[in-house]
């Protein structure tokens, strides 16, 4: 399991307890790819592979609620330092070459600008092919 399916976890999972009904707990969530086999929701609005019960994750509201609850101002729409930060990952230049890795990246990983832009869009892509629903204008 690398650090996407850990990001993808993190995100799924807040967005799987905020849906879930209050005294209801949610399933483990084994995003597709990442290894491992989903566990069973546990009742009827708990998580799944691909999301929840109800359809799939709305990343972006996820995303959006848990910035408007965090005391940084991030901007997780555009940098994907701020998007690991949000969802509580270290953003150091190393975790993201170590991310770069994860997601096959190509590129020079000594070119941080390049590779950070190259992240937000792949982590995005990765996010809607695994079940999640990401804002139209974050896949350009």
């Amino acid at each position: 399991m690398g650090m996407f399916h850990d990001m993808m976890t993190k995100i799924f999972h807040h967005a799987a307890n905020a849906e879930a009904p209050v005294g209801v707990p949610s399933a483990h969530i084994h995003p597709a790819g990442g290894g491992g086999s989903a566990a069973a929701p546990s009742a009827p609005g708990a998580a799944t592979t691909s999301g929840t019960a109800t359809g799939p994750v709305d990343v972006g509201a996820t995303l959006d609620k848990m910035a408007s609850a965090n005391h940084e101002k991030l901007d997780w729409k555009h940098s994907i330092v701020d998007l690991m930060k949000l969802v509580g990952m270290d953003s150091s230049l190393s975790a993201r070459k170590e991310l770069a890795a994860d997601l096959h990246y190509s590129g020079d990983t000594n070119d941080s600008a390049t590779m950070n832009m190259w992240l937000h869009k792949e982590v995005m892509r990765r996010m809607e092919q695994n079940g999640g629903k990401v804002p139209a204008n974050l896949m350009d």
